[in-house]
């Protein structure tokens, strides 16, 4: 991002659940952020999973943040109405050969992971041991010709040979980060149940909707590494990054919706008002 590029944040929940205090506060950090410097907020729905996201949820979120007092600029992106844009990402990288079916089964995995002596992980867990990585290829032929359901993966190693010098990023208070993508091994960017994956789809629609800043959670600081690679093979512009401390409860769990934390449904039917919730996720009027 340029000096001079105006600023462009986003908010991008997941509508798995209703929003509750820290999504207040992602969301209030990226739309005054992009209001107090003249920019655009943008809103985007991450619906691809339609396994856990419900259009109920969508409309909940729409309803929370506009009773927060928050607007955003230009229409809603919901990702599940755009899933030609991230097949194509998959096709480019296809073509050049950084991608390869995966016909494993978890169970697979996990019994293969199971028998090594030292399974390395990442941030996600144990990384995937590369079965279908040494699969003959007129076998790997055979199945996709007869169907056979599979996920499509990263070639790690070759997608860092595509890399021309050190892969870093700016974040807002840590400063210029040098990243590891490797540590996500040969990661999944589809699968049959979720056609495109977050890490595809959020990088994606960054590009496209020319966001200048990601404002998120610290918990996804080490996504950032292979997002940044991702970019670059794609030849995306890099965004800055701010990447914030999740609100925690009394207990000092950081809230999540698995957790049952307090949504902002359930304060706003207790009677608690915009203001007040404003200042409860950390911003005061």
């Amino acid at each position: 991002m340029t000096a001079t590029a105006p600023l462009v944040t986003r908010f991008a929940p997941s509508p798995t659940g209703f929003l509750h205090l820290g999504h207040a506060h992602a969301a209030l950090l990226a739309w005054r952020g992009a209001r107090e410097a003249g920019g655009r907020f943008l809103l985007r729905i991450e619906d691809i999973d339609s396994t856990r996201c419900r259009p109920e949820f969508t409309e909940a979120i729409l309803e929370d943040l506009r009773w927060l007092g928050l607007d955003w600029d230009g229409p809603v992106r919901v990702q599940s109405r755009h899933m030609a844009h991230y097949q194509q990402t998959l096709a480019a990288l296809r073509q050049r050969d950084l991608l390869y079916p995966c016909f494993c089964t978890r169970g697979e995995i996990a019994r293969e992971i199971a028998a090594s002596a030292s399974a390395p992980h990442g941030p996600d867990g144990p990384l995937y041991p590369g079965i279908c990585l040494r699969l003959p290829a007129g076998e790997v032929e055979a199945r996709l010709a007869e169907g056979e359901p599979h996920a499509l993966r990263l070639h790690m190693s070759r997608a860092l040979r595509c890399l021309e010098g050190p892969l870093t990023f700016e974040d807002a208070t840590r400063g210029r980060i040098a990243c590891d993508p490797a540590q996500f091994g040969d990661v999944v960017l589809a699968r049959k149940e979720v056609p495109a994956s977050y890490h595809l789809c959020v990088t994606h629609d960054d590009a496209r909707d020319g966001v200048t800043l990601v404002t998120r959670g610290d918990d996804l600081l080490p996504a950032t590494d292979l997002h940044r690679l991702l970019q670059v093979l794609m030849r995306w512009p890099e965004p800055d990054y701010a990447h914030h401390p999740l609100l925690a409860d009394a207990a000092g769990r950081r809230l999540s919706k698995r957790d049952g934390a307090p949504t902002l449904r359930d304060l706003r039917e207790k009677g608690t008002t915009p203001a007040e919730v404003r200042s409860l996720a950390g911003w005061s009027d």
